[in-house]
C-alpha cells in the first residue's frame, strides 16, 4: 500500500473530525506513504448546521494536500467524483462516517471506486447509529455499509453496532487516539492568570459543542448540589452552542448558579484549547450517550484527571479510581465524584497514573488498524479471485 486517499473534514472546516483527519494524514505521510484529503465544498447546507460557522479562521497546514471536491447534496457531484477517484486508483480510501445524512453522497462514491478492484475503501466510523435519532438513519446507514470494504472502529459499542448490518465486514478496534495538536501542557498558574480566572479557585471544565446528549443539564444539576459549596471550585464551559441555551440558562438562573459558572460559549481555537485545560482541574463529560470522544483524548494529552458516565465506549478509555472517575449519569453520582476528588486530593494520583495509561492512544497504533484492515480485505478479494 503507497497511496491514501482521505474523504471528510479536513480545512477550511473546523471542529474535531477536521483536527482528527489532518492529524491521520500525517502520521500516514510519516510512515512513508502519499495523502491526500479530499473535503467538502459543501458539507452542510446552512439551514442543517446549527452553529455559528463551520469554517476556520486560521491558516491551511501549508504540509498537507486537501482539495475541496466533494458537494454533500449534488448527486452529479458524487458521480463525477466517484469516476475520478475510480480513475486514480490509491491503494486505500478512508471514508470518514458520522452522520446517516452523508450515506448518500458517501455510499454512492465509494461504490464507484470499488468498481475499480483495487482501492480497498475502508470506513473510519465514529458512529453507526446516532446520538440524535432521525426517521430513515437506519435505511441510509444500510446503504452506506454496503459501499465499504472494511471499517476501523473507536470502540466497542460501534464495533458490535456493525453486526446489525453486515456480520462478515473485515474490522478493526482501535481507540480514538491522543490529541496531540493543541500545543504543550502549561501550569495551572499561567492558565489561570491567561484566561484571568481567580489563583485560589479550583475549575472543572466542560468542553467541546453543546448538544442535549452531552448532559450539561446533569453537570448543572450536581452543581447545585449544596454539598459542593464547602469547595471553592467552580465550572468553565467551553464551547459553542450547537442547541438552544436557554434550558440552559434557565438552570443557572433556577439553581443560582451564575457565580459559579463561567460561560466561554464561543468556539475555542485550537490555539487557546490549552489555557483551557491547563487551568482545569478535573475534565467532566456528563454524557447521556455516547461512542468515543476527542475530548478524553485532549484531556490525555493535557494529563488531566477526567470524570466520564458509565455511556458507550467512555468507560473503556478512562479506567475508574485510577486516571479519573465513570459514573452513573446523574447530578448525584457526579456531585459525588467531584466530592471525593477534591476531599481526598485525587488530583496528583489519577495525573500520574495518566502518564502510563496515555502511552496506549498513539498515533501509529490507528494506522495499524488500518493496514490490519486493508491486509485482510486485500486476502479476502485475492481468494475471491
Amino acid at each position: 500500500m503507497k497511496t491514501v486517499k482521505i474523504i471528510g473534514p479536513a480545512f477550511p472546516y473546523r471542529g474535531g473530525l477536521a483536527a482528527y483527519n489532518e492529524r491521520l494524514a500525517r502520521e500516514f505521510i510519516s510512515q512513508g506513504y502519499k495523502v491526500e484529503i479530499e473535503t467538502f465544498t459543501l458539507q452542510y447546507p446552512s439551514i442543517l448546521f446549527p452553529g455559528k460557522t463551520q469554517y476556520a479562521d486560521w491558516d491551511a497546514p501549508s504540509e498537507l494536500s486537501i482539495k475541496r471536491t466533494v458537494n454533500s447534496v449534488n448527486p452529479l457531484n458524487w458521480l463525477k467524483i466517484g469516476k475520478r477517484l475510480k480513475r486514480e486508483k490509491p491503494d486505500l480510501l478512508m471514508v470518514r462516517y458520522w452522520l446517516p445524512f452523508m450515506a448518500p453522497c458517501l455510499g454512492t462514491i465509494c461504490r464507484i471506486v470499488q468498481k475499480n478492484k483495487q482501492t480497498k475503501v475502508i470506513c473510519l466510523a465514529d458512529n453507526i447509529i446516532p446520538h440524535e435519532k432521525r426517521p430513515g438513519d437506519n435505511l441510509l446507514t444500510k446503504y452506506f455499509m454496503k459501499s465499504i470494504d472494511g471499517m476501523v472502529a473507536m470502540s466497542k459499542s460501534v464495533l458490535e453496532d456493525i453486526d446489525q448490518f453486515n456480520k462478515k465486514l473485515p474490522r478493526a478496534l482501535c481507540p480514538h487516539p491522543l490529541f496531540d495538536n493543541f500545543g504543550e501542557k502549561i501550569e495551572s498558574k499561567e492558565a489561570k492568570k491567561l484566561l484571568k480566572l481567580e489563583p485560589d479557585t479550583g475549575y472543572l471544565l466542560f468542553f467541546g459543542f453543546i448538544r442535549d446528549y452531552k448532559g450539561l443539564d446533569i453537570l448543572l444539576d450536581a452543581f447545585a448540589d449544596s454539598r459542593l459549596a464547602e469547595f471553592p471550585i467552580k465550572l468553565i464551559v467551553a464551547g459553542e452552542f450547537y442547541t438552544s441555551p436557554s434550558p440552559y440558562l434557565e438552570l443557572i438562573k433556577k439553581y443560582k448558579l451564575q457565580d459559579q459558572i463561567i460561560l466561554k460559549t464561543d468556539f475555542i481555537p485550537d490555539d487557546q484549547v490549552y489555557k483551557y485545560f491547563g487551568a482545569a482541574d478535573l475534565v467532566v463529560q456528563p454524557y447521556k450517550s455516547a461512542t468515543q470522544s476527542g475530548v478524553t483524548q485532549i484531556g490525555y494529552h493535557f494529563e488531566k484527571a477526567m470524570l466520564v458516565t458509565n455511556v458507550g465506549g467512555l468507560p473503556e478509555i478512562i479506567p475508574d479510581q485510577k486516571v479519573g472517575y465513570v459514573v452513573e449519569p446523574n447530578g448525584k453520582a457526579i456531585a459525588n465524584a467531584i466530592i471525593d476528588f477534591y476531599q481526598n486530593n485525587r488530583q496528583s494520583e489519577f495525573e500520574i497514573n495518566i502518564l502510563e495509561e496515555k502511552k496506549k492512544f498513539s498515533w501509529a497504533n490507528m494506522v495499524n488498524a488500518f493496514l490490519t484492515v486493508y491486509h485482510e480485505v486485500s486476502k479476502q478479494s485475492n481468494h475471491d479471485s
